[in-house]
């Protein structure tokens, strides 16, 4: 079976109901890595069309859980940092052309990305969640209570193939795209929807849901299926960024100040 929900610390300053993952051994923790000296401010790439990972804010800037991640490991580097927001699909090419320093942005960790670039561990993962009506009293999923209910899922995809070959006894209903999913849900022709956590969440939160539904038992993190999560990207030449990156990602989770911009941009979390 999948690696079902994430083994989690308690998250520091959580606000209750709110699930704030935690992507840290505590085992690994060794002593500080200081950032190397560049001479100059460390350059982050990201985008500003992906909320609420990375978009620009009211004054034009750019903001978003990734951005201002980024802004908070500066501070415990105690480095100076530069956000600069290009189109998502030349950041990876401005990074290997030593426009930036690292990237900061939505680009999932694969063994491609890895034979290019380094990474540090991931800050955010993608979870799959199921959805259902909340005046439907169904049960939390598992193989016997998805036995001969109707599960919405994007037809081809990853989370379709999950239901598939670990819910056998489920009635798989594909769909086009998740909004389709989202209103056969809301208007009660499938019993569950299966897909990722972060759009399900942004519905959930959002007016067009009419708050109908909610999430239903945990959420799954199978790597062969969703994926490795995002990591702060930098050249392979840079190897001394990235531990001190990492480093500092692990400070920032510790002080408490990763949960508080994870609230911030997740009013409903994922997780």
């Amino acid at each position: 079976m999948a690696d079902r929900a994430l083994a989690q610390d308690p998250a520091p300053a959580a606000t209750p109901g709110v699930a704030i993952p935690n992507f840290w051994n505590p085992r690994a923790r060794g002593e500080r890595v200081e950032a190397p000296q560049l001479g100059r401010a460390v350059r982050f790439l990201t985008d500003d069309e992906f909320p609420p990972l990375h978009f620009a804010g009211p004054d034009g800037n750019p903001t978003g859980f990734s951005v201002e991640l980024a802004r908070a490991v500066c501070d415990r580097l105690a480095v100076t940092c530069t956000v600069q927001a290009r189109r998502f699909d030349t950041l990876l090419d401005a990074l290997n052309d030593k426009q930036g320093d690292v990237v900061a942005a939505a680009i999932p960790l694969t063994a491609g990305l890895r034979s290019r670039f380094l990474a540090t561990r991931p800050y955010f993962r993608w979870p799959a969640r199921f959805v259902a009506r909340t005046d439907k009293g169904l049960p939390a999923p598992s193989t016997q209570a998805l036995a001969g209910k109707s599960v919405g899922a994007i037809e081809s995809s990853a989370h379709a193939a999950y239901v598939t070959a670990f819910f056998p006894g489920a009635a798989l209903k594909p769909f086009p795209d998740l909004a389709a999913a989202e209103a056969a849900l809301k208007r009660g022709e499938v019993d569950y929807l299966f897909a990722d956590g972060l759009n399900l969440a942004l519905w959930i939160g959002g007016q067009d849901s009419e708050r109908c539904c909610a999430f239903i038992g945990g959420d799954y993190l199978e790597n062969r299926y969703f994926g490795e999560g995002i990591g702060l990207v930098t050249r392979t030449e840079d190897a001394a960024l990235s531990r001190a990156l990492d480093d500092a990602l692990q400070r920032v989770w510790d002080d408490g100040k990763y949960a508080e911009i994870y609230l911030r941009f997740f009013p409903v979390s994922p997780f």
